[in-house]
């Protein structure tokens, strides 16, 4: 039955490696309900968690399943112990903590940019994460740690990339090294920001003419230069004068 469970884990750790760029060391998102169900069933997580995922682990929380489990009260101390000896991930509710089913889903935003794996026996969180594709679920039943298989979504969004209707993290991935080795690569924020600045160029000539008044004539183009002669005209004679008798005195 455990090599069974291995080769299972084994396939779906592969599924997520090739489909949404998994690496090792893999991040394990952990909350208080984990904790205390590993504490039941006598799990020891450190231990356990990498030879299940058959690779390197970081085990990590947020602040807000720490202040979860202190509210709770002395019922879930020993789950608060063992949830402070993880890393604990910077979270956008500091100085307001939420509920820890609401904390960890806003870790993975729409597309789970850091690749975690989600630790959680609460069934709000996993019905979110069926929701997000390339999300990996563990869970504890019968006293083991399971790696639930792909959800439909992460499956949809699979076969979606494979016929050229979205990106896959991979290429997405490559694309922005390539951008940066040229670059090229820029913000989306500065790209909107940033407006293109209009090169100064001079005034139009012809807008820079005065208008002519209406009813002035205009002045000649051509203008006679001081010292220039006159052109002389020709006057024809009239017939009248040479028609005339000529008189002579005797």
């Amino acid at each position: 039955m455990k090599i069974k469970r291995q080769k299972q884990a084994k396939k779906t750790i592969s599924f997520y490696k090739f489909n949404f760029s998994f690496r090792e060391p893999f991040q394990i998102l952990i909350d208080g309900t984990f904790c205390q169900a590993a504490l039941k069933n006598k799990i020891q997580i450190k231990e356990q968690m990498p030879k299940y995922l058959m690779g390197e682990v970081q085990l990590c929380t947020t602040n807000c399943a720490l202040k979860e489990l202190e509210t709770l009260g002395k019922e879930l101390y020993g789950a608060r112990i063992i949830l402070q000896r993880f890393q604990v991930r910077r979270c956008p509710h500091f100085k307001s903590p939420v509920p820890a089913s609401e904390c960890l889903l806003s870790m993975l935003e729409e597309t789970n940019p850091h690749h975690y794996f989600v630790a959680t026996q609460d069934h709000t969180v996993t019905a979110g994460l069926k929701k997000i594709p390339g999300v990996p679920l563990l869970y504890i039943i019968l006293n083991t740690i399971v790696l639930d298989k792909p959800c439909q979504t992460s499956l949809d969004h699979v076969q979606a990339v494979q016929l050229g209707e979205l990106v896959s993290p991979a290429q997405q991935q490559s694309i922005r090294s390539l951008k940066e080795e040229q670059g090229i690569a820029q913000k989306d924020g500065e790209r909107r920001g940033k407006k293109r600045k209009r090169k100064q160029s001079n005034p139009n000539p012809l807008s820079c003419l005065k208008k002519k008044k209406k009813g002035v004539p205009t002045p000649s183009l051509k203008k006679t230069e001081q010292g220039e002669k006159r052109k002389r005209t020709r006057h024809k004679k009239r017939k009248d004068d040479m028609s005339a008798p000529v008189v002579t005195n005797t």
